[in-house]
């Protein structure tokens, strides 16, 4: 399955609903993207709210992936630096495909937009993105290009005694 993406979309309703309700689905699945299941759209829909924000600041940037229905499909937000010393790198946020279309190269479809999105920005080297260990979201990444840069070991708490460890990952674009 192709997803068909755009960069920096209009933000209307049909997109906010539409990334709230992937953002469940993909937490309520046991995605690692900022939740614990299991959540509703009102939990999610606070950060989406920053996220909007930061969007229209100028701060982030946004990648969609839509399916041949036109449903979101996958996202992920690119978010710059605002130090002077590391405004050639961005940071990778909220990369999510749809429950559905894990394990059907909808991932690697979205990180390789995601790079290509990248690397027509003007001045960025680099993308760097966190993940939480125990997923095995590290081979993943490593398939993507990307390199364990990082890690600092429980970091992230999911739960009272399930601690993990934060994983820093770096894709260079030249």
């Amino acid at each position: 399955m192709a997803l068909t993406f755009t960069f920096d979309p209009v933000i209307d309703t049909a997109l906010r609903d539409g990334i709230i309700e992937l953002w469940t689905d993909v937490t309520n699945a046991g995605g690692a993207v900022g939740f614990v299941p299991p959540v509703t759209a009102d939990v999610v829909r606070p950060e989406l709210v920053k996220h909007l924000a930061a969007l229209a600041e100028g701060r982030m940037r946004l990648l969609v992936g839509r399916d041949e229905d036109g449903r979101v499909a996958a996202t992920a937000f690119l978010a710059f630096n605002a130090h002077r010393l590391q405004r050639h790198w961005v940071w990778a946020y909220t990369v999510m495909v749809a429950p559905a279309l894990q394990g059907r190269g909808a991932g690697r479809e979205l990180m390789a937009a995601l790079a290509d999105f990248a690397r027509a920005l003007d001045g960025i080297e680099a993308i760097r993105l966190g993940a939480r260990g125990g997923l095995g979201l590290e081979r993943f990444y490593a398939a993507c290009g990307y390199k364990e840069v990082g890690r600092v070991p429980d970091a992230i708490r999911v739960a009272p005694g399930d601690d993990r460890d934060d994983i820093t990952f770096l894709l260079p674009l030249h």
